[in-house]
């Protein structure tokens, strides 16, 4: 099925061909029309070929749909790089301006090849009948990341003013990911939930015995250190620092386009708490909604990186707003160790759960040998 769903997600290029040719379909109210009933028509032609034997899980719809629209964020980003031409020439004037901005390139191309090599693993398990939950919450992160920063940045940038009717098609991009990600939460865990003797064992050492425990929290805490200073320069902080650091090192902040802003204040008003409550899951035993968390946060910490990173160094972002040559090292490698930390988190959770199970707890259990027991109870008659 996954073959399938590659083969038929590249028929989207000759949908593109012929609206790029016919200027009756390039006006933005009919780009609007002919995305809705595009949609329409993907949807109900997997329907109708799964009837006979319907996937055994609703998602699969969802993943087969946006891997349709994969492929058309793919060729947006190659068509705006220069790469190929003769697609999307028209959507670039009358859809949606915004995409030939640097961030909305690399988020293009995050859509384009990581979301769809992910729908395509997930429709592989779905068909195969086996678990795809860890992926999937990776995946909504990292597309509920994605859209949120997008729609926002678009209405409070400087294209707020540019917004064609294909836009309020995004809105559903958004909504999808929100209802996977409450739909995988409240789904049974892939693996057990509470552990025994061994769990008792790993939750008994404290922190200075668990080197690897205590390099992730303070890389977590270097990380809050680091929202913190980047949330402040985005709501424009008097303090020296924000702005030794926005001229000297991260100019792009400030880009009008406003994607860079809205993604430092998302992170600041949603990631550092997370960041704040994984340093507490790394100190305090038991918390085993460690193991869904770090992964919903590393899909959308990945995205989200990827976009800014790859957006500072394009060359649609305009000289000053890119990364200063003497800064350039700096900023570079802080932000690929702020992007890894939230991974490296999830990967000590997943690899190693038994700090994060609650302890099974037995009738009579006191913690006492037998003897010891016996002889408390003779003196507590």
């Amino acid at each position: 099925m996954e073959i399938l769903v590659f083969l038929f997600s590249f028929s989207a290029l000759g949908i593109l061909y012929t609206m790029n040719s016919i200027p009756e379909m390039q006006e933005p109210c009919v780009i609007l029309e002919i995305g809705v009933a595009v949609l329409v028509v993907v949807f109900l032609f997997y329907f109708l070929i799964t009837r006979g034997n319907p996937p055994k899980d609703i998602l699969f719809f969802v993943f087969a749909e946006f891997s349709f629209t994969c492929v058309i964020d793919l060729v947006s980003a190659l068509e705006y790089d220069g790469i190929i031409s003769g697609f999307m020439e028209f959507y670039q004037k009358t859809g949606e301006p915004y995409l030939g901005t640097s961030y909305a390139i690399m988020m293009c191309y995050w859509d384009g090849i990581a979301h769809f090599a992910m729908y395509l693993m997930m429709i592989s398990r779905i068909t195969d009948r086996k678990a795809f939950r860890t992926m999937g919450l990776f995946w909504a992160g990292s597309l509920c990341a994605n859209m949120s920063v997008f729609i926002t940045g678009i209405v409070a940038g400087k294209y707020g003013s540019e917004v064609q009717p294909a836009f309020w098609l995004n809105f559903l991009f958004l909504l999808m990911p929100v209802l996977g990600g409450v739909l995988l939460f409240t789904r049974p865990k892939d693996r057990p939930l509470i552990g025994g003797y061994n769990a008792q064992q790993a939750q008994s050492m404290r922190l200075i015995w668990r080197p690897l425990d205590m390099i992730l929290v303070l890389l977590l805490l270097a990380s809050m250190a680091f929202t913190i200073l980047r949330g402040l320069v985005a709501l424009d902080s008097p303090l020296e620092a924000c702005s030794v650091y926005l001229e000297q090192y991260e100019p792009y902040l400030k880009d009008p386009v406003g994607y860079p802003k809205v993604m430092m204040l998302e992170l600041f008003f949603y990631g550092l708490p997370l960041l704040g409550a994984f340093v507490y899951g790394l100190l305090k035993p038991g918390c085993e909604w460690m193991s869904d968390w770090t992964i919903f946060f590393a899909g959308a910490m990945t995205q989200c990186q990827w976009s800014h990173i790859g957006g500072s160094l394009h060359s649609r972002t305009t000289a000053p707003f890119r990364i200063p040559n003497d800064a350039f090292w700096t900023v570079l490698a802080a932000n690929l160790i702020y992007a890894a930390t939230p991974a490296l988190v999830a990967l000590r959770v997943h690899k190693d759960p038994l700090f994060f199970l609650k302890v099974a707890s037995f009738p009579g259990q006191t913690g006492l040998p037998n003897s010891e027991e016996k002889d408390t109870k003779f003196k507590e008659k």
